[in-house]
């Protein structure tokens, strides 16, 4: 790794770090409380002005439950082109698992918790698209055009984006969700499935 390289991994720790508690609905004295770090270190961490350390590091990605090299952006084993970027969009984390210009799009999503009364209307959206989503942990509140669906944790849902829908926590705690997204419609092929004889879908 070269010398910008490095200061380009450090100056994306702090956004990174701010990102994940956010998405966890957690406050910087809280944070504090759970890793034995001061607010002030913790504020200058996410602020950029404090250089994170691996003793820093070890109890943020302990108490955000993510792998260390998730809270440094370490691209995975693989090609070494691709380091995928978390982002974040109307509260909720964004970590592209896929970058390339077409096809199909994979992102881990972290929703954080309830963020609409319960049993509210949530806000739909319209677009061009396919998506399939899967549960990875918590429950996930799915409204699907005047359908409301509750899911949770091994459990997945698939849907054209023409639908109006949107999505939140169905609870207190966070949600992530994998969601893979075809922006021009496209889907995924079933290529065998186990307990019976292997199949293709066209």
């Amino acid at each position: 790794m070269s010398d910008d390289d490095f200061t380009h991994v450090l100056t994306g720790v702090g956004p990174r770090l701010r990102a994940l508690r956010q998405a966890r609905g957690s406050t910087l004295s809280q944070l504090s409380e759970n890793t034995g770090i001061s607010v002030s270190t913790l504020s200058r961490l996410e602020s950029g002005l404090r250089k994170p350390t691996l003793e820093l590091l070890l109890p943020l990605a302990r108490a955000h439950q993510v792998p260390l090299d998730e809270l440094v952006g370490a691209p995975p084993t693989g090609d070494p082109r691709i380091h995928p970027r978390p982002f974040t969009r109307s509260g909720r984390v964004f970590v592209p698992l896929t970058r390339h210009l077409g096809g199909l799009h994979a992102y881990k999503m972290i929703l954080p918790g309830r963020t609409a009364p319960e049993g509210g209307r949530l806000e739909q959206k319209v677009h061009e698209g396919y998506d399939w989503v899967y549960v990875l942990s918590g429950r996930l509140r799915l409204a699907l055009g005047e359908h409301d669906l509750i899911l949770t944790a091994g459990e997945a849902a698939e849907f054209d984006t023409r639908v109006p829908h949107g999505f939140a926590s169905a609870g207190d705690q966070p949600v992530e969700v994998l969601s893979i997204f075809g922006a021009q419609g496209e889907r995924m092929h079933v290529r065998a499935r186990t307990g019976g004889s292997s199949q293709e879908d066209a």
